[in-house]
């Protein structure tokens, strides 16, 4: 069985076979000068594609994820009603951006379980720009939820 060279002694031996190479094998390779290089000034770089070959379609990636427009949508939840949020209900992504629900107390009581919330429903674009917003519903905070 061979015995196996400890790390040090590898690396030695690979550094005294680099210094023994020949310059020439330690230089970069030569650029291939039949091309010349597109001028960067004119503005982009032409783009070739190999033959045979269509170009892929980029997937769409959304400009606002999730988290930003729940962020966005409570943000103008509490633009328009003055009130703060206390949160997010749902989320739900569109075919043009985003509808959130938003949670909102209208009116503070003593004890709190007999505030009166609502909850407002809004629609956003993919950047982030209120498209609607509308109250679909209020109630005690205490009651059950008899929602379908």
């Amino acid at each position: 069985m061979p015995r196996e060279r400890p790390r040090e002694e590898r690396h030695r031996e690979e550094r005294d076979r680099r210094e023994h190479e020949p310059e020439r094998d330690r230089r970069e390779p030569e650029r291939d000068r039949r091309e010349p290089e597109p001028d960067r000034r004119a503005g982009k770089p032409e783009r070739r594609e190999p033959e045979g070959e269509r170009p892929r379609p980029h997937p769409r990636r959304p400009a606002l994820v999730a988290r930003d427009a729940a962020r966005s949508a409570a943000r103008h939840v509490r633009g328009l009603t003055g009130r703060t949020p206390e949160g997010v209900t749902s989320l739900e992504r569109t075919e043009d951006g985003w509808t959130i629900g938003i949670e909102v107390v209208e009116t503070h009581r003593i004890p709190d379980s007999t505030d009166l919330l609502a909850e407002y429903q809004v629609e956003l674009d993919d950047r982030g720009e209120l498209l609607s917003c509308r109250r679909t519903e209020r109630y005690y905070r205490g009651r059950a939820e008899n929602r379908t």
